[in-house]
């Protein structure tokens, strides 16, 4: 099927403040034929996200972030989340352009080489927001510290982990956000490759 096989009958904006929610009435062709019933959902739109895992593979380490979210605290679980760096792309700037920004604004890297592993929805039943998730080559010896921006009050600590470390935090359930799990899942299984294309 394809986009044609959907009828949109209605669109507004149910809520609009820090992000947008939408409400959407529309119909869709179903599997067996024809066209389904009229459906309402609401879609949190928050607009493409890059993601970029650092990763030093001469030391073999990898570079977190760890922060306070509000989702995790609301759930009654640890708020203080280990992360890759992430941010949203704004009108006017390419996905790297994002992905070295946000490097440097989050962690204080500096982005060397920079590989794309995939594209994925977080959520494709409630948000529109599609996340393209790079691994990009830095020098892990000078990570460290806080950043962040202060007018987005952001606090973000600095963690840097050797690869097996990373591993093991993850498997132990200190790794949550999906993006961070899919870039190590993805750097558990090309990082001979990766090291040997990066020359290490």
């Amino acid at each position: 099927m394809s986009r044609k096989a959907v009828e949109l009958i209605e669109k507004r904006i149910a809520y609009q403040g820090y992000y947008r929610v939408e409400e959407y009435r529309l119909r869709h062709e179903q599997y067996a034929g024809g066209i389904g019933p009229e459906i309402k959902r609401e879609v949190f739109e928050r607009g493409d996200a890059v993601a970029v895992l650092p990763y030093d593979p001469g030391r073999d380490e990898v570079v977190l972030i760890e922060q306070f979210r509000v989702g995790p605290y609301l759930r009654g679980d640890n708020p203080w989340m280990l992360e890759i760096v992430a941010g949203v792309i704004d009108d006017g700037e390419t996905q790297e352009q994002v992905v070295r920004r946000e490097a440097m604004e989050e962690a204080g890297l500096t982005l060397q080489r920079i590989e794309r592993i995939m594209g994925a929805y977080a959520s494709p039943g409630a948000l529109t927001e599609h996340v393209t998730i790079y691994c990009g080559q830095v020098d892990a010896g000078s990570a460290g510290g806080i950043h962040g921006l202060d007018h987005e009050g952001e606090d973000i600590q600095v963690v840097v982990l050797p690869f097996t470390d990373a591993m093991a935090r993850m498997a132990a359930g200190d790794v949550t956000a999906s993006p961070g799990i899919i870039a190590l899942q993805w750097l558990a299984l090309n990082r001979e490759d990766l090291r040997q294309r990066w020359r290490f």
